[in-house]
């Protein structure tokens, strides 16, 4: 299993909706900023559907090629929630997909939330602070269709 965090999103465009959700860590998804990718599903319930006035259609590279994409700057605050503790919060775009089912936390989002990876396939994870011997385990999907 893929490493899965549980996270609280918190809008920044409307009325500051606060949602919980799982959220795949891709190591592949790179850029220069924290991006959250989040399905369009979710981006309504959030207040980023309707588009707010300084959306942003970007062009991503994937595996099956390029594909277009709604980017929404400094749209969310994002934490990770654990049961013994969270993650500092951090400001994030909103990468809005029409074709995506789960959110994604890209490279930059994924440090800066101070995720380490210890165990790829079997979803094992930790915070950077954490002691070495701790292990935390990856959350099942879940999908915004």
């Amino acid at each position: 299993m893929p490493v899965r965090v549980r996270l609280r999103l918190r809008s920044l465009v409307g009325s500051g909706v606060v949602i919980e959700t799982n959220a795949l860590i891709n190591s592949g998804f790179t850029t220069e900023r924290p991006q959250l990718l989040i399905p369009r599903r979710l981006a309504e319930k959030l207040g980023l559907w309707p588009l707010p006035p300084n959306t942003l259609i970007v062009e991503l590279a994937t595996a099956g090629g390029p594909v277009r994409n709604y980017l929404v700057p400094d749209a969310l605050e994002v934490q990770v929630v654990e049961p013994d503790r969270t993650s500092r919060v951090v400001k994030s775009d909103a990468i809005i997909s029409g074709i995506e089912d789960e959110v994604l936390v890209n490279d930059f989002l994924g440090e800066e939330l101070g995720i380490v990876i210890i165990g790829l396939a079997s979803g094992k994870w930790r915070f950077i602070d954490d002691p070495p011997d701790k292990i935390r385990r990856s959350y099942p999907p879940q999908t915004w269709i």
